[in-house]
């Protein structure tokens, strides 16, 4: 998963919360609780980065915390809350 590029899908809404935020999308009516901020700022700049990995350290994420968060990425991903990037990078 770290090298791939991933990008929030079109249909999803990402509202800030005090405990992190509330990810909605539209298109299956589903309802995710991002419980971390640092999740949060994560997620949202997916689609700036070449890879999660490039993500990941944009954001200064400790790699000790790394599978948590990867593993947040990856039932993310099966919600259809992310989706693959297929654009060149920036």
């Amino acid at each position: 998963m770290l090298d791939r590029r991933l990008a929030v899908h079109p249909q999803v809404a990402v509202r800030p919360e005090p405990f992190g935020a509330l990810a909605y999308h539209y298109g299956n009516r589903r309802l995710n609780f991002l419980r971390a901020r640092e999740l949060v700022t994560l997620v949202e700049s997916l689609g700036e980065h070449e890879s999660v990995r490039a993500a990941f350290d944009a954001v200064d994420i400790e790699p000790r915390r790394w599978p948590s968060f990867e593993k947040a990425l990856a039932s993310l991903a099966a919600s259809e809350f992310l989706i693959p990037d297929e654009r060149a990078a920036a």
